[in-house]
């Protein structure tokens, strides 16, 4: 059976949410073509919409916020 590549994929990296002229560092929990879950400090601020960049992978990604618990955050890739 073929395996879906829209699965999420478990990992545990470096990220950084940017948002305006603030950054905040994130844990990424996993992560797909379409979106991913992290964890972020519990004072953080967090927009409804920023910049997610997966250190050292990449450049930012533009996402919004699907849902949030306590330190943890869903997103969307757009």
């Amino acid at each position: 059976m073929a395996q879906n590549s829209s699965h999420s994929t478990r990992i545990v990296k470096s990220g950084s949410i940017s948002f305006g002229r603030s950054k905040a560092d994130c844990l990424i929990r996993s992560i797909s073509e379409y979106g991913a879950a992290l964890d972020v400090a519990g004072d953080e601020k967090i927009p409804d919409e920023f910049a997610l960049t997966v250190i050292p992978d990449g450049g930012p990604r533009r996402c919004s916020v699907v849902w949030r618990k306590e330190k943890r955050i869903a997103v969307a890739f757009y």
